[in-house]
């Protein structure tokens, strides 16, 4: 017996349909398709909250010193009149040196971080802006089920669909 519903498709095309719905779902909340493909995405991003509320603060931050060109107030760079050793002029774009507090994260963070990777792409939202499905698990998603045990998503059905006649659902988060 098949582990996973073949979904009617060829391997490649069926994953490629369960990570956009598995990204919709992350960035939007909510998503309407089959009641089939509903079930599978269910299972991958309930799997896929699990982890994250687990290696939510599972990270340490460190100060990393960082070299970055100084703006004006426009945000053009400020640039420096230089002399080189035969005399030449030239400009120079003037740096600073910043100290940078950046997040560190441990070795089952990052394999967890990998595995949602896999099957949440990066998006854009409609200013153009680009959305990291990832980073939106672990800041706001897993935080708001930290208390519960599974159960993170929920099927709707609908009924039947017009032009086909297959099984329609909602599927989103509890």
């Amino acid at each position: 017996m098949a582990i996973n519903r073949k979904l009617g498709r060829p391997s490649d095309q069926k994953l490629a349909i369960l990570r956009s719905l598995s990204t919709a779902l992350v960035i939007n909340g909510r998503v309407e398709t089959t009641v089939a493909r509903a079930k599978e995405v269910s299972s991958i991003v309930d799997s896929l909250v699990a982890d994250a509320i687990k290696e939510k603060d599972n990270f340490t931050t460190k100060d990393v010193t960082v070299s970055a060109a100084k703006l004006d107030g426009k945000g053009n760079k400020v640039l420096v009149t230089k002399t080189s050793k035969n005399g030449n002029k030239y400009d120079a774009v003037d740096r600073e040196i910043k100290t940078k507090t950046v997040q560190v994260d441990s070795a089952s963070r990052l394999a967890a971080r990998k595995q949602m990777t896999y099957w949440l792409m990066k998006s854009h939202d409609a200013e153009g802006n680009t959305i990291n499905p990832v980073n939106k698990m672990f800041d706001e998603i897993a935080p708001k089920y930290e208390g519960r045990q599974g159960g993170y998503t929920r099927v709707i059905r609908l009924g039947a669909r017009r032009g086909d006649g297959s099984e329609m659902a909602i599927l989103e988060f509890v």
